[in-house]
């Protein structure tokens, strides 16, 4: 039994370059317990949800050896973007709707411009001498959810700007934004019996040549007891991150729009980053594609709905109204990404423009104000000066 132990621990823990990472979770217990500066806790606790985001998505698949493809696909859709989830849980708790929208709108598009363009643009200079090719059809699906999911962003902002700012406006947003979240929930549904079921053949090349190279290595109970464990960890650093936000805002002269859509979904999206661009190295950009985009699919179409629905059952009034500047990124990203993919080749120039559309967007949210958030609606129309500007 202690073999074991130890085996499972140099897997989970060891098995990782980001385990160097690791110390930052005990330091950042200490520094709250402690009472330490507060940009360091949130410093501290980003740091330490890199490793832990990446080993979930180890676990989740470790026990999807043991569960067959069926469970095994809902709970990659469960757990694949637990960080986010999580973060975007206690930011509604602490009644942080701007927490939430920044958050969850950075990782859709990390994924879509960051892993997706950083994955084209390594894969392509990898294999500069062959022709990069993939499915389309996988990536047509993936691509039509997101146009869904970006309607229903849309249709709350025009109906705001359509009716004027007000409250009678305010409360149909709201409605309808509610409204549009279950019919994402259903349209999200019916995807994962897409995947799994009716049309299993479309992402079947990517399970088998995932299978060719991967057996499990630790045991169904001790991967479902790690990833317990690593989730009651994710949830502890990410009150903290919540709970820091603003106070390493101040403290670092960044606005809390920028940290919260650029720093915090590279760290939630490590695991997917890493993993992408590794199999676009091997030229095998299918499973590069549904790596990134199913995650984007699963934030835009899942998590996002599923978030109001939650703060509907809180009482608390968050719609999907992500206001103009956010919205404009969101689909501009989606169309710029639905554009690239449009022809099943790829090269590394692709993944240029992807990236480059991503410098673009964080460089607008660097030197973007802070907003002044409207808790009880959650819009995010009002603004000050940044302390990046006034610094």
């Amino acid at each position: 039994m202690l073999r074991q132990m130890l085996a499972n621990l140099q897997e989970v823990v060891l098995g990782t370059k980001l385990a160097v990472l690791f110390p930052a979770i005990p330091l950042a217990v200490v520094a709250d317990f402690y009472n330490f500066g507060r940009p360091w806790i949130f410093a501290l606790s980003l740091l330490g949800l890199a490793p832990l985001a990446e080993r979930v998505s180890f676990l989740t698949e470790q026990i999807a050896y043991f569960t067959g493809p069926t469970v095994g696909g809902l709970l990659n859709a469960t757990c694949g973007n637990a960080t986010e989830l999580i973060i975007a849980l206690f930011a509604l708790h602490q009644n942080k709707i701007h927490v939430v929208k920044y958050s969850l709108l950075g990782s859709i598009l990390s994924n879509l411009l960051l892993v997706l363009g950083t994955s084209l643009l390594c894969g392509g200079l990898a294999n500069i001498r062959k022709e990069q090719r993939y499915d389309r059809k996988q990536a047509d699906v993936n691509s039509l959810l997101l146009l869904l999911g970006l309607l229903c962003h849309l249709l709350p902002l025009m109906l705001k700007y359509a009716g004027g700012i007000g409250n009678s406006t305010a409360l149909y947003t709201l409605q309808l934004s509610r409204a549009s979240s279950i019919i994402m929930l259903i349209a999200y549904i019916t995807y994962i019996f897409f995947q799994l079921k009716t049309h299993r053949e479309l992402f079947d090349s990517q399970e088998e040549e995932e299978e060719e190279e991967e057996t499990a290595v630790i045991g169904f109970w001790s991967a479902f007891a790690w990833l317990v464990g690593m989730t009651i960890i994710i949830a502890v650093l990410s009150e903290y991150v919540v709970g820091t936000i603003e106070a390493a805002s101040d403290s670092w002269g960044i606005s809390v729009s920028f940290i919260s859509i650029i720093l915090l979904p590279i760290v939630g999206n490590a695991a997917e980053h890493a993993g992408s661009i590794i199999f676009a190295f091997k030229n095998k950009l299918d499973i590069s594609l549904g790596v990134a985009l199913g995650s984007a699919t699963q934030i835009s179409m899942f998590v996002v709905p599923l978030s109001v629905i939650v703060a509907w059952i809180m009482g608390i009034r968050m719609d999907l109204d992500f206001s103009l500047l956010e919205t404009g990124c969101l689909a501009f990203s989606i169309i710029v990404t639905a554009f690239t993919l449009q022809d099943g080749t790829s090269h590394y120039m692709k993944g240029v423009v992807l990236f480059l559309c991503y410098l673009v967007i964080g460089a607008c949210f660097f030197v973007d104000s802070i907003p002044l958030i409207d808790e009880t609606t959650g819009n995010l129309g009002v603004k000050k000066s940044s302390g990046a500007l006034t610094a």
